[in-house]
């Protein structure tokens, strides 16, 4: 049987592509087999849910095509106990046939001898420095579809094996697709399987934040040491915010060769590939793009299905699948605004008392579509020409004077953030190059902060935007 699991590997590396096989089917053994079954090793509990849902049916029908019709995959995790056993059959079957009984020597993986604390049901993991950890984003809780197989793949390695040959990786998407999830799930696993506490997450924001203060209190040989010898996996996210920060770019670009010449492991997520971030140096650049860059796609409708009953389960919802479906159809931008479209559903059902059907679904979903309809990136410049008094030929015309600046990145912002509209397709509206666009949201997401006459302004067009008076 062991010959037969020998031949089944070689026709799963065959019809697999590569990342999927090295990453899931490479890493199983063999362990033993009895009448109508075979017991194969995994090397975590991840990859036993991950190898049950999407390949044990392939491993099955091999094994019918080498004449073991009947036989079923028992699925164990490798652990010391099970490699200790399987060791100590395979050496008794080599001695019996060769008389000679050599000494077995088992390497058992290190583990740190400081005792694990136990968490408390309910709250979030802290990383070691910067923001929580956000409770459901781990790896057991990401729904994998063919958008983002392969990102999911490069996390989960990254987080699991040592780094010495990819040390970073940068998760690529639009807003609301998984990247925060999949890079928070690498520091969720570091922490909880006890390989480190040494987890930093942070923004691009908070980093610099940190270090402007560090300078500013003198303390900027902690800050460098912080991060460059007491940080074992980094986790930073929103990378497009360091446009035109020069100095910050600068000190992360050192660090990141620190923790790269160290073999720690660092992950970015951004929703622009660092070439398109203006104002980013060279030097920067060529870190961030280092390691493996993995592209999260929008998910496909049988993706959407299954995040949908996830979330319902996680939610104890109990939705019809017909209502799941019609969801699924309609809702297919982000994930962010499935789990919307989820909730709302589901709130309306209980506090109206409604039976959960498509008819409540239409109704819930008839209020999102209007509101984005009514949304556009040409209502928003008509309602920003209003509200500063200039006339649609300004607002896109090559003018640099203060007046229409001003105003057209508060427009590219606002086209961003209440339409569904590509960057770039954005700046084609306002004749800008997709750079500028972004360099536009960061001016404003940048002078928001400042909690002053702006933000009360931006919070004055938010309100007209939300209620639908666009004119």
């Amino acid at each position: 049987m062991e010959s037969s699991w020998e031949k089944v590997k070689l026709e799963m590396k065959q019809s697999l592509p590569d990342h999927s096989y090295r990453m899931w089917i490479q890493p199983m053994g063999y362990l033993e087999s009895g009448t109508d079954v075979v017991t194969l090793s995994c090397p975590n509990s991840f990859s036993k849910r991950r190898i049950r849902e999407n390949y044990l049916a392939g491993l099955e029908a091999q094994f019918k095509k080498l004449g073991w019709a009947d036989t079923k995959i028992d699925l164990m995790v490798e652990t010391a106990t099970v490699k200790k056993k399987t060791v100590k059959k395979s050496s008794t079957t080599a001695a019996a046939a060769t008389g000679v009984y050599p000494a077995v020597s088992i390497n058992v993986p290190r583990r740190t001898n400081r005792p694990r604390q136990m968490t408390l049901p309910g709250l979030n993991l802290r990383s070691d420095s910067g923001r929580m950890l956000k409770k459901g984003y781990t790896f057991d809780r990401f729904v994998v579809g063919d958008n983002c197989d392969f990102a999911y793949s490069a996390a989960l390695s990254l987080a699991q094996h040592g780094s010495s040959n990819n040390g970073a990786l940068y998760l690529l998407s639009d807003t609301g697709l998984g990247k925060s999830h999949l890079s928070q799930a690498v520091g969720h696993h570091v922490m909880s399987q006890g390989i480190s506490d040494k987890v930093y997450y942070v923004t691009a924001e908070d980093f610099t934040n940190e270090m402007v203060s560090a300078l500013k209190e003198n303390t900027i040989s902690r800050f460098k040491d912080k991060y460059r010898k007491k940080c074992d996996v980094l986790i930073l996210e929103d990378v497009h915010f360091l446009s035109g920060k020069d100095a910050t770019q600068k000190e992360l670009a050192m660090t990141l060769d620190y923790l790269l010449d160290s073999d720690k492991k660092i992950i970015f997520s951004g929703c622009y590939l660092p070439d398109d971030i203006p104002k980013m140096n060279e030097q920067l650049k060529s870190r961030l793009t280092l390691g493996l860059v993995t592209k999260i796609d929008t998910p496909d409708f049988k993706t959407r299905v299954k995040i949908l009953k996830n979330k319902s389960k996680f939610n104890d919802f109990i939705i019809p699948n017909d209502v799941t479906d019609y969801l699924a159809q309609e809702l297919c931008d982000n994930v962010r605004q499935l789990e919307s479209g989820l909730m709302g559903v589901a709130r309306k059902g209980a506090l109206m008392g409604e039976k959960i059907d498509i008819n409540l679904a239409q109704s819930v979903l008839s209020t999102i579509a209007r509101n984005r309809k009514a949304v556009t990136v040409d209502s928003i410049k008509k309602l920003v020409c209003t509200e500063y008094s200039l006339s649609e030929n300004e607002l896109v015309s090559p003018s640099r004077k203060r007046r229409v600046v001003k105003p057209r990145q508060v427009a590219i912002y606002l086209s961003r953030k209440y339409t569904d509209q590509p960057l770039k397709k954005i700046g084609r509206s306002f004749n800008r190059y997709h750079a500028t666009a972004i360099y536009s949201i960061n001016a404003v997401e940048k002078q928001l902060k400042q909690q002053g006459i702006f933000s009360e302004q931006m919070n004055h067009l938010y309100r007209k935007i939300e209620s639908g008076k666009l004119r």
